[in-house]
């Protein structure tokens, strides 16, 4: 007798109702305006055409390379520079010396489409 009661109970358990979540008028406009603004931005996207000289489209490759690689050089500064502010508080000169490392090497990277503009003319 005793085993069906548990089992009544965890049967009662394992049934959940789901009720939806009230939702003001206020709300529902704003919803509205959200996903018209989000269709209206999805389909009002104009077709982006490629140029048709191809050293410009190697030109904007490039520059989109540099870009990706700048990204790159300043988070190795950012982290060198951290680095280098941890092994100041720890007293650790090994840290220390990866710290400057790692700060000129994000400087390095991040300069470099300049720096080979310079070596270049």
């Amino acid at each position: 007798m005793k085993l069906d009661m548990r089992k009544k109970q965890e049967k009662k358990e394992t049934i959940k109702v789901t009720k939806k979540l009230p939702m003001t008028a206020k709300m529902k406009r704003a919803m509205a305006v959200y996903i018209a603004m989000v269709l209206i931005m999805t389909a009002g996207a104009s077709t982006v055409f490629a140029a048709d000289d191809p050293l410009t489209v190697i030109n904007n490759l490039s520059t989109f390379i540099f870009g990706l690689i700048r990204a790159i050089g300043m988070i190795l500064l950012g982290f060198g520079i951290v680095q280098v502010g941890l092994s100041l508080k720890s007293h650790d000169p090994s840290q220390r010396a990866n710290g400057f490392l790692t700060l000129a090497g994000g400087v390095i990277i991040t300069f470099a489409k300049e720096i080979l503009n310079l070596i270049t003319g």
